[in-house]
């Protein structure tokens, strides 16, 4: 157990002038699995998240994460919305690391490996048992929070069910690239990325005509990894209008997003706060 010191440590301010602005390395991928057999086995208590309000993908693994009934089961805490030169760290904003009593989460990643020169990632999962990272890749981490840890929950929500997943991993293949990433390369410039991505919306549109979710009546990870670009979209990539007139143009994919921030763990994880640009006006989502 940690002493009560460490688990008050928080880091010092933002300061861009000593440390430099951060600057994303390539990026040291861990991609380790939650399985049966394997060295990282689903027991309760034993993973924590670490992830940011502001991201998408640690959103992503946030929703799943209180779909499958790990709220307490699995832990997760947040960093600062802000950086320097020194990567993501704990402040006053959302608390001291409760885990570990790091003040930077680089020292996860350099307590797994020695001199790691990295990029500082969110999400992460940590391991408590071994004292390491588990893996950084979301997608991997939201199959295992749904899949891994069902004989623990009380009634959770399978979001990657057997009959699905070819369908859900076909759809992020298309989705990822025309919708997750190509909403910030639109609002970056890109015409290429701009169609592709109004393209998108338009056929979500009218795919969400004849169903309530993106396959079918079910809940799965197809629709938590595009709604959390969704909610992103016209307080960020989309906040001065640059791209279109507004995620409302799409009445039924509008529709479909509304009513997916109703469910407690899609609103519940939504601090508009952390991820609004200045001078952004949020849109009414509520129905």
């Amino acid at each position: 157990m940690l002493r009560p010191s460490a688990m008050t440590r928080l880091a010092t301010p933002v300061d861009v002038e000593r440390y430099g602005e951060y600057r994303i390395t390539p990026e040291t991928s861990f991609r380790g699995r939650i399985t049966e057999n394997g060295p990282f086995t689903a027991r309760p208590f034993r993973y924590h998240v670490y992830g940011g309000w502001f991201c998408p993908w640690s959103q992503q693994v946030a929703i799943t994460r209180e779909l499958a009934g790990l709220h307490d089961l699995v832990t997760m805490s947040y960093v600062d919305d802000d950086r320097d030169g020194r990567g993501w760290a704990f402040r006053e904003t959302y608390g001291p690391d409760p885990v570990n009593g790091f003040t930077l989460l680089r020292q996860a990643y350099e307590a797994t490996v020695d001199g790691y020169t990295g990029h500082v990632a969110v999400p992460m999962l940590w391991d408590r048992l071994t004292t390491q990272v588990v893996s950084n890749e979301a997608g991997g981490i939201g199959v295992d929070l749904t899949t891994r840890f069902r004989h623990l929950a009380d009634d959770p929500v399978d979001t990657y069910p057997p009959g699905s997943r070819d369908r859900i991993d076909e759809l992020n293949g298309w989705l990822r690239p025309a919708v997750n990433e190509g909403a910030g390369a639109a609002a970056r410039g890109s015409e290429a990325a701009r169609a592709a991505l109004l393209d998108a919306f338009e056929r979500l549109d009218a795919r969400l005509a004849h169903s309530r979710f993106l396959i079918g009546d079910v809940l799965t990870e197809a629709d938590i990894r595009l709604w959390v670009t969704l909610v992103r979209y016209d307080v960020g990539p989309n906040a001065h209008r640059t791209i279109n007139p507004g995620l409302h143009v799409y009445p039924r994919l509008w529709r479909y997003a509304r009513a997916l921030y109703r469910i407690s763990a899609f609103h519940d994880t939504t601090n508009f706060a952390a991820f609004t640009r200045p001078g952004a006006e949020v849109p009414d989502w509520t129905l």
